[in-house]
């Protein structure tokens, strides 16, 4: 071995240099396995996404910070498990070729309204004027923060052009201010909505107050549809909201299904309050394999129930929030998760989780506007709660267009939609009870049969609000809308915040 003190100061250097280079060689070695390492375990994990049956789905990601990426991969997740078939990407490697089909955006804006970099690739060789996209079906997840003067402003110009050049909405836009907890449980909502899994777990945890289940009265009795209940609820303390907000609830199991498994494992009766509220196994072997668990064993390894959400029919001076619940059956037959805890299981005077979800999108126009209220079924409780804003403010140039089934079992809450209709809270009422007469009559054919006096009060100033359900109606109300007024004429309702949508 060769001692570097005898070495003369320039061969010193030299080998000093050497060793330099040695390192950054190894160091570069090691980088370049590293990425090589994780390009192939992106790789691998875009390929076992685009397994599955069915249509599939594009998730495009622009971000800055990294938290639109991390969210669009919990997305595409998601859509995986649910066996929906996922092209996960970054939006600066989306073509235009791509924009066919269901596609998901999540999207952030960063500095003062400013797009993420590795957004400005698509915007100049995509986002161009004349792009065909009718044959795009999209969700946009805006992340922004309010503080900033233009809030969401990249997801919101990027939903803009996306309905401009002729994509058609899935839903609408939701928007995430500064990671709010409440916004990303809606998305993963409707994420649900379009494959149908609904009982996969929050992706975070609500903070649920305790609220107690008041009242419950059967609405339809005789209805050929499903039943739909009047639930009233009540906090324990003062909960504020305002018309347009939402109600999450969290389910809980149905108690028979809890008793079964506390027999079957043999746990304490106390048991239940924990078990009521988490994801239970129903194969034999998922059951056998927390045998001899411990009841807080057994909590740890099952996931808590997601939760559900429903617009709001009552303000806070009727001292409490009110909701139209429709039972909804599950594949097996079971009432639904939601519907079955608030409309079958939960008992008046039982204490219910839930809290309320702001929902400034569905927020209401100045007293002044005139209103259109649409709505079809359950669709009533959101429109319902503006229809008592506006009574209370004075404010009577409303026009509401509701349907259902039958007048004779349908017409929820008619007494009350009679007296607003005579008192000239409500100035125009059209009702379309589709099995009323031999020729199916919706919302959408009420439209078209006003198109001019609708023509009339968009030209007075009035604001649109649609209520109800994602499929169907709300699409062809939609279309309708697009055919009366056209377009354009949609498009500038829409920029000028008077055509908002609650719709599930």
């Amino acid at each position: 071995m060769i001692d570097p003190s005898a070495l003369s100061p320039e061969a010193r250097r030299l080998a000093a240099a050497g060793l330099v280079a040695g390192v950054y060689a190894l160091f570069c070695g090691a980088m370049a396995l590293r990425e090589a390492l994780r390009r192939r375990a992106v790789r691998q994990a875009a390929e076992a996404l685009s397994r599955g049956a069915g249509e599939p789905v594009l998730v495009a990601y622009a971000s800055q910070t990294g938290f639109a990426e991390e969210l669009a991969a919990a997305t595409a997740k998601a859509l995986s498990e649910a066996g929906t078939p996922v092209t996960l990407r970054d939006l600066s490697a989306v073509t235009a070729a791509d924009l066919a089909g269901r596609a998901l955006f999540v999207v952030s804006t960063t500095g003062e309204g400013d797009a993420p970099d590795p957004a400005r690739a698509f915007i100049r060789d995509v986002m161009k004027d004349g792009a065909d996209l009718s044959a795009l079906r999209y969700g946009v997840l805006a992340l922004g923060d309010s503080t900033y003067a233009h809030f969401c402003a990249f997801g919101r110009s990027l939903d803009a052009w996306l309905a401009r050049n002729g994509g058609q909405p899935l839903f609408d836009r939701v928007e995430v201010d500064d990671g709010d907890p409440a916004a990303l449980r809606h998305w993963q909502g409707q994420i649900a909505l379009l494959t149908g899994v609904t009982d996969a777990p929050d992706w975070s945890r609500p903070a649920y107050g305790p609220w107690t289940l008041a009242e419950r009265r059967l609405l339809n009795p005789g209805s050929p549809g499903g039943e739909a209940w009047h639930v009233r609820l009540t906090p324990a303390d003062g909960a504020s909201w305002e018309a347009g907000d939402i109600l999450e609830i969290g389910p809980r199991n149905a108690p028979a299904e809890v008793e079964a498994l506390i027999a079957a494992l043999g746990l304490p009766d106390a048991a239940a309050e924990t078990l009521s509220s988490l994801r239970l196994p129903h194969e034999p072997a998922a059951i056998e394999a927390l045998r001899g668990l411990s009841v807080e064993a057994i909590a740890e390894r099952l996931t808590a129930l997601p939760h559900r959400e429903y617009s709001i029919a009552s303000l806070p001076a009727d001292g409490g929030v009110e909701l139209i619940v429709r039972l909804m059956p599950r594949a097996g037959g079971q009432p639904g998760l939601g519907s079955g805890w608030l409309c079958r299981f939960a008992k008046v005077g039982q204490a219910i989780d839930a809290r309320v979800r702001t929902n400034r999108s569905f927020h209401a126009p100045e007293p002044e506007r005139p209103l259109i209220l649409i709505g079809s079924g359950t669709g009533l409780a959101g429109l319902r709660a503006h229809l008592k804003a506006r009574a209370v403010n004075g404010a009577n140039r409303n026009w509401l267009l509701f349907g259902e089934r039958t007048a004779a079992h349908d017409h929820f809450h008619r007494d009350e939609i009679e007296g607003w209709t005579a008192s000239g809270v409500i100035g125009r009422l059209d009702l379309a009870f589709s099995r009323d007469q031999a020729e199916r009559v919706y919302v959408q054919h009420r439209l078209h049969g006003a198109a001019d006096a609708l023509r009339q009060w968009v030209a007075d100033g009035a604001a649109l609000y649609v209520c109800g359900s994602l499929e169907g109606m709300s699409r062809d109300v939609h279309a309708a809308l697009v055919e009366v007024l056209g377009a354009d004429g949609v498009e500038r309702l829409t920029d000028e915040g008077r055509y908002r949508r609650d719709v599930y």
